[in-house]
């Protein structure tokens, strides 16, 4: 049994800063923040969880499996994640690219402590709860200080797994396999990295936080390893059973004055190939959904919307679906796994292509964080605008991606790319 208490807030703000500083003590932590974005099916603005009671990892291999057990054994609240690796547990893949993160697979844990957010109010759900836990834990959130990090004394000097003419022909021989028509769109991604770079990962976190404010920010502890990201994107929430799908196919960049913005999120909404390349990845979703879905309840509630953030426009569409009150949760995630905006259609055949013609092993990138409820609700994001740093090989990588169709201009993907990883880049930098 969880024992609960509420506790009010002054200083939102401030108060999530300071209790993000607590948390760092923990070698488990799973931070998710909604920057009080304005969105449909949000049910907390944001929630801590931390300090691992069990907790479970794996590889690939049954993985599902295994998580649907660790699910109904625990009958709790559990937080982590899945790589995008996970693919080669549902399809006959393998994933043998370059990797110097080294996240497993998939890691999950039961939280002693967890922290739920919603307008001035905290309610906070202890397991095992010692005498004064609460107390003692609210003082030292409150006396929590942010320790001036240590300045680095080399710049930090990020280099590029795929260069600019490399790119181009790799584009263009996905646009090969597209005109044979083995695909109609594919999501192609390159990594950028830095090699023996030590970073203060909460100070990274905030400042590019601060200049996304995106609604699934989301800053991960697994031991020396570190996820810290601006997605824009939900990939899937259970609320009883109702299915939630919020796929993003299409990006514009912001203007420098409002007439120019307007401009430029006017061009996205009406144009034909951002249009179409969300249109696809919609029908994938449909078709993922219907394998749960009860017969007749896969409906699109949005279609190609376009939503802005500080750094670009996105163009989003809502698909939703109803399950059986007995569908395992699990299920539903491995029968739509992985998320149709972060491979392709056709979806087995595009992550085959894709797998040859990427150079880095996606691992936490393109896969999803996110918390199952005792009572079989869940929510996860996509894992992209993300920075990933394993603090014992001092090694830093965040990787961008585009949706590449028959109408794709290499040097315009190329360009889209930039601008997606501009964000993370410039926090590194500076």
């Amino acid at each position: 049994m969880r024992t609960k208490r509420a506790h009010s807030i002054d200083n939102i703000l401030q108060y999530k800063k300071k209790i993000l500083i607590w948390a760092q003590q923990f070698e488990d932590i799973v931070w998710l923040d909604s920057n009080n974005y304005d969105q449909l099916y949000s049910s907390y603005d944001a929630i801590l969880a931390v300090d691992a009671f069990t907790s479970f990892k794996t590889d690939y291999y049954d993985g599902f499996e295994k998580l649907k057990a660790y699910n109904s054994t625990t009958q709790d609240w559990i937080f982590g994640y899945l790589s995008y690796d996970l693919k080669n547990d549902v399809e006959h893949l393998t994933s043998k690219n370059h990797d110097q993160l080294a996240f497993p697979d998939l890691y999950f844990f039961q939280p002693k402590k967890i922290f739920l957010f919603k307008g001035n109010k905290m309610e906070m759900r202890y397991l095992n709860l010692v005498e004064d836990d609460i107390d003692n834990d609210l003082e030292a959130i409150n006396n929590s200080k942010q320790k001036r990090p240590e300045a680095n004394a080399n710049a930090i000097k990020i280099k590029l797994r795929i260069h600019k003419e490399q790119y181009f022909e790799k584009v263009n021989k996905m646009l090969s396999h597209i005109k044979r028509g083995d695909i109609y769109e594919a999501n192609f991604c390159q990594e950028f990295y830095a090699e023996n770079t030590t970073i203060s990962p909460l100070e990274i976190y905030n400042n590019l936080n601060k200049i996304s404010k995106p609604p699934f920010a989301t800053f991960f502890k697994l031991g020396d390893k570190y996820l810290l990201s601006a997605s824009p994107e939900r990939y899937l929430k259970k609320e009883k059973q109702k299915i939630i799908s919020q796929p993003i196919k299409g990006t514009a960049k912001r203007g420098d004055t409002k007439k120019r913005d307007l401009v430029l999120k006017l061009n996205l909404a009406n144009d034909e190939k951002e249009r179409s390349e969300n249109i696809m990845i919609v029908d994938l979703v449909r078709n993922d959904l219907s394998h749960t879905a009860l017969k007749g309840s896969v409906k699109v509630e949005e279609l190609c919307k376009v939503y802005s953030f500080d750094q670009v426009h996105q163009m989003i569409s809502t698909v939703v679906s109803k399950v059986e009150k007995e569908t395992d949760p699990v299920e539903i995630l491995k029968t739509t796994y992985p998320m149709g905006s972060m491979t392709g259609a056709p979806k087995v055949s595009a992550m085959k292509i894709i797998e040859k013609l990427e150079e880095t092993k996606r691992g936490l990138y393109s896969g999803t964080v996110g918390y199952f409820t005792p009572n079989g609700d869940f929510d996860f994001n996509v894992v992209i605008r993300s920075i990933l740093y394993n603090d014992t090989k001092k090694y830093i990588s965040y990787s961008v991606g585009g949706a590449i169709t028959a109408q794709s201009d290499p040097l315009k993907e190329y360009e889209e790319c930039l601008i997606k990883a501009k964000a993370m880049r410039s926090v590194l930098e500076n």
